[in-house]
């Protein structure tokens, strides 16, 4: 079982070009299924049946996991069985025809403009860290990107005389987004005065590096958006897709377009940003509610 998902890995890192991230999620869902199987008395995939996939499924739910990962699951191992059954390893797909569970309509949480104000306002910019952590809160909320979008910036892919930054995206899709003036100042600073400082290697690509000269982590920036989250006061669970929803719901509500925040966004499809005018609708009800004499 082990060689034929390393197999499998090999194939959508090569034939399909996704990204590490991808990659280690459809490795740990198979990884998942297979011990599953093995404790049912199964020694190979191929003795796969419906009734097993179902069964998992049906596991998952019991073990208080959320329809989203139940989903996300059937859909790793949908691709795992037509990935075999196009290799001819099976004679029969027990995948096929598989619904998905039907995913709770869950509104992103976001920030209000004056939370997001006070999270910025407080890295202390006069320290070679603060001024790090300032640019990058200010590019990730001044663009959307995603942490580990983040985190995988070299250098070069920032353009502050043009006013963009080049990000490499899921599917390694290429996007260009637009930077504000009060971002491309902050990282204009950090690459004058506190970079140089931090990096010890003279060929460190990386943008953003932590204190040993190294590129930082996603996990790094998690721990430093708790801090600052904390030292603003905020009490809502704040993680770094936060700042992304942030991002998007703050566009629309300012008057964007939805084609140009999806661009921004890399979502392939429309219907994944169209949960932000969810949001936006719902804010615009509680205004009205706590205005309107006859609400």
């Amino acid at each position: 079982m082990e060689r034929t998902l390393r197999e499998f890995i090999a194939y959508l890192s090569v034939e399909k070009g996704l990204a590490a991230n991808t990659l280690e999620a459809y490795r740990r869902d198979i990884k998942g299924f297979a011990e599953f199987l093995k404790k049912s008395g199964l020694t190979g995939f191929e003795e796969t049946t419906r009734r097993h996939i179902v069964a998992y499924l049906h596991n998952l739910q019991k073990s208080g996991r959320a329809t989203s990962t139940l989903s996300r699951n059937l859909a790793s191992i949908r691709s795992f069985y037509n990935f075999l059954f196009a290799e001819k390893r099976i004679e029969e797909n027990p995948a096929a025809d598989l619904e998905s569970p039907k995913l709770e309509k869950r509104l992103p949480r976001v920030l209000s403009t004056q939370e997001v104000d006070l999270l910025l306002e407080q890295p202390d910019c006069r320290k070679i860290g603060g001024m790090r952590d300032k640019a990058m809160l200010e590019m990730i909320y001044a663009t959307g990107i995603r942490v580990s979008e983040l985190m995988s910036l070299n250098v070069p892919d920032v353009n502050l005389e043009a006013g963009f930054v080049r990000c490499i995206g899921k599917g390694s899709k290429e996007r260009l987004i637009p930077l504000g003036s009060v971002a491309i100042r902050y990282l204009n600073q950090y690459l004058l005065y506190s970079r140089p400082k931090l990096v010890r290697e003279e060929g460190e690509r990386a943008l953003f590096v932590n204190q040993h000269g190294k590129r930082l982590t996603r996990q790094g920036f998690w721990k430093i958006l708790k801090k600052y989250a904390q030292l603003a006061g905020i009490t809502k669970d704040i993680t770094p897709h936060t700042i992304r929803h942030s991002f998007a719901t703050h566009l629309l509500e300012n008057g964007a377009d939805l084609r140009s925040v999806q661009e921004m966004l890399g979502h392939a499809d429309i219907s994944t940003t169209q949960i932000y005018t969810q949001v936006t609708r719902r804010k615009l009800r509680d205004v009205y509610e706590k205005a309107h004499p006859r609400a």
